[in-house]
């Protein structure tokens, strides 16, 4: 892709990213393009049609939640502060309409590489005794759900309670 056509597709995806949180997933594309700023025929080159612009989307902010992912797990001393930290992050960061839009768009592979990455990490925090062994990744994955697809709904103070429910406490804490 040439660098003119990359910026113009990352405009697109971010303007979409912004469009979404605001007005969702049905926002005109008209208004897409103009907060790109690039006409609606390149918005139509690049995705020549809704769906295909919402599949990007997904696919971008999964892509970033495997960074995320990523950076806790290289950042965290062990797997249970990596957990907390990815948690912690994405809740954060998740822009709430944009993640609870994008819910159920197309993005399966990039999905299931994200499940399988936090998997490795749940797995070992379990191993190690910091985690619940009941406790699994769709817990972790619906714990984020349940902040994404309810911004302003949930006190943000909850999050930590829910995380400490999903560790083990060492004896004498």
């Amino acid at each position: 892709m040439r660098a003119d056509a990359r910026r113009n597709r990352d405009k697109i995806l971010e303007a979409a990213r912004d469009v979404v949180a605001e007005r969702g997933t049905d926002a005109p594309m008209e208004l897409i393009a103009r907060r790109a700023g690039v006409g609606v025929g390149t918005l139509y080159r690049r995705f020549p049609d809704r769906a295909v612009l919402l599949a990007a989307l997904a696919e971008q902010y999964v892509h970033e939640l495997m960074d995320a992912l990523d950076h806790a797990a290289a950042a965290g001393p062990d797997a249970w502060t990596a957990v907390r930290a990815f948690v912690v992050h994405a809740v954060e960061e998740s822009r709430g309409a944009v993640a609870a839009a994008l819910a159920g768009t197309s993005a399966p592979e990039a999905r299931e590489a994200l499940v399988e990455r936090l998997g490795v990490l749940v797995g070992q925090a379990q191993a190690d005794g910091a985690m619940r062994p009941d406790a699994d990744t769709g817990d972790i994955m619906d714990l984020l759900n349940v902040f994404a697809c309810n911004p302003g709904v949930i006190p943000e103070r909850f999050l930590p309670l829910m995380l400490d429910g999903l560790g083990r406490r060492s004896p004498g804490r």
